[in-house]
């Protein structure tokens, strides 16, 4: 039998830091949407960016999202981490640039992309979305705890 424990915070925050990826589930008019996502975390927050599509549609009409969040060694040894919060649209100066900054710091692979707004082959604008994560509930799970040691 697998033995599971309960996070302690600081392990919650350790593996956010670490991964930096996940899925953020949504939904809309009952219709729920699950998308890979990177993420940035600054505790206790953590930070999307993205471009407008179909989740910046279901996030604004229902900004109560959900980030999940994994560390998967074998089927024996993982970690998982759930997020629950609410997702705010960042649209103020100084928290957006407060954002890239966090964001060009994690993943300096994206900073060629961000100054520009293209067309898309379906003709829509390609329009940078940050949104700011404040969490009402983090959660985690292991296998690698003390009761899984003994």
């Amino acid at each position: 039998m697998l033995d599971i424990d309960e996070m302690g915070a600081k392990e919650i925050h350790d593996l956010l830091q670490k991964i930096e990826y996940g899925h953020l589930g949504c939904t809309s008019e009952g219709h729920p949407y699950v998308v890979p996502m990177h993420y940035y975390f600054e505790n206790p927050n953590l930070y999307i960016f993205t471009t407008e599509g179909m989740k910046t549609k279901y996030i604004d009409a229902n900004p109560e999202v959900c980030l999940q969040v994994e560390e998967i060694h074998n089927l024996s040894h993982w970690r998982s981490v759930i997020v629950r919060g609410w997702a705010e649209r960042l649209t103020e100066q100084q928290e957006l640039t407060h954002a890239m900054q966090l964001i060009k710091a994690q993943n300096p692979q994206l900073s060629p992309a961000l100054n520009r707004t293209w067309i898309d082959v379906w003709g829509r604008a390609n329009v940078i979305v940050i949104y700011r994560i404040h969490p009402s509930e983090m959660t985690g799970r292991t296998t690698q705890g003390v009761s899984s040691q003994s």
